[in-house]
């Protein structure tokens, strides 16, 4: 029997808490699941600091994998089987798509992305391509499978509907971590109908669209999906959090660029912050790596170092702000002369944070990031945008909602055993009591 036809002599599940069970019976697909690049996923939390702010959030990008492969086996095995606009042939290609999707994200994914200049996605594309034991399982479906399973995730292949089951407005991506997040962090906006949404699920050539019927579902997972941004991902406690990450490896970096004497050798860092790091070395990197230089980092000469890893691992983070850079970039450059007035340095210690988001929005062509809408298929066969037809979704179509807030260490501020004067000024600022 071919590599890509094979199945496993009697199916595997995996207990969830979201899905019940995740259903493997694809060889290939319980082979790349037992890889060690695929395995690194267990120590790379899924929602990254968020776990300082919702202490269940500690799930791993590993289990979110396996709910995104199980969302499309379910469609493609359930749903769209049969039915002429689908090929059964992209259905291996669609599943190792939907499990290795993650595989290049980093430790604590999006700050570590944003210091080093990172793309999660090219590393994804890295370990498909390169010489890894994912790389070997794939070729064995054929030689150039390892580039299909690539350019899928990399949404440059030809089969649209393929990438449009793992990276769109309505995606098993997003279907799976809105749900998982909101169970592992104990809230209730993250639910919705995902069973009636997968039931009304039509394939067509170029994306997945929606039967009219089933509108009022996918209205709520829209819903769902925007209060799980603003209660959930955008929390100015996890976002502190953030700051403070952030800042700990860009001192971190600056150290080492200035020949810093570091009592323990960063040696994980090192190609990192050279500028040239290799597949290998970044692989060796995961959570309980970083955590592990935060710990011994609380013991460095260097006083900022120190104190910022000290309140990373113990929970002391900054207080925030509401902050509108747009009225009051005089009071930010008040801020920072006050900062370095008082010894406290504003490159560390007095952070502007923005996050942003754009719920739903239509076709807009020439715009920098095309989003292609989510249609429902009509009765008599025709396709309708959906904010056409929701009153709903047409009220926030478009519509970016940005937050930005003010960081900052309040009990450096309150402590008036130095420079009482001057952070008093910077108290009353702050609108600290």
């Amino acid at each position: 029997m071919v590599y890509s036809a094979e199945k496993l002599f009697e199916e595997k599940v995996f207990k969830d808490p979201v899905h019940r069970y995740v259903h493997v019976r694809d060889r290939a697909i319980w082979d790349l699941i037992g890889t060690k690049e695929f395995q690194r996923l267990r120590r790379i939390k899924q929602l990254g600091t968020t776990f300082l702010t919702f202490h269940g959030a500690e799930h791993s990008r590993f289990n979110h994998s396996l709910g995104v492969y199980e969302i499309v086996r379910r469609i493609i095995d359930d749903v769209f089987a049969g039915r002429p606009e689908w090929n059964d042939n992209d259905r291996l290609l669609t599943l190792c798509a939907a499990l290795l999707h993650d595989l290049g994200h980093g430790p604590f994914s999006h700050s570590f992305e944003k210091v080093f200049d990172f793309d999660h996605e090219d590393f994804t594309r890295k370990i498909i391509l390169g010489e890894t034991e994912v790389n070997k399982i794939l070729l064995k479906v054929g030689h150039d499978f390892p580039a299909k399973v690539a350019e899928v995730i990399g949404k440059t292949s030809e089969k649209k509907l393929v990438i449009s089951l793992i990276s769109s407005q309505i995606d098993a991506d997003r279907m799976d971590y809105l749900q998982r997040d909101a169970y592992f962090t104990g809230v209730s906006y993250g639910h919705f109908d995902m069973e009636r949404i997968l039931r009304v699920m039509r394939p067509r050539e170029d994306q997945v669209v929606i039967k009219k019927s089933g509108m009022h579902a996918v209205e709520d997972y829209i819903m769902s999906r925007y209060q799980m941004y603003w209660q959930v991902y955008f929390h100015p406690v996890s976002r502190s959090a953030e700051v403070i990450l952030t800042k700990i490896l860009h001192r971190a970096k600056q150290l080492f660029e200035e020949n810093y004497a570091f009592k323990y050798e960063p040696l994980h860092f090192t190609s990192i912050f050279h500028g040239q790091v290799t597949l290998e070395d970044y692989l060796k990197l995961d959570e309980s790596v970083i955590l592990y230089y935060f710990q011994i980092w609380q013991e460095e000469e260097d006083a900022i170092l120190r104190d910022l890893c000290r309140r990373f691992v113990n929970r002391n983070l900054f207080k925030f702000a509401e902050f509108d850079p747009a009225k009051e970039y005089k009071k930010l450059a008040e801020l920072n002369s006050l900062f370095k007035k008082a010894g406290i340095d504003p490159e560390y210690y007095l952070v502007v944070d923005s996050s942003s988001d754009l719920p739903y929005d239509f076709y807009r062509p020439g715009e920098e990031e095309e989003r292609l809408p989510i249609h429902l298929l009509m009765k008599n066969g025709d396709l309708r945008e959906l904010s056409r037809e929701s009153e709903i979704v047409d009220a926030i179509s478009g519509k970016r909602r940005t937050d930005h807030k003010l960081y900052y260490p309040a009990d450096f501020l309150r402590d008036d055993s130095t420079k009482k004067n001057v952070k008093k000024q910077i108290r009353a600022l702050l609108e600290i009591e």
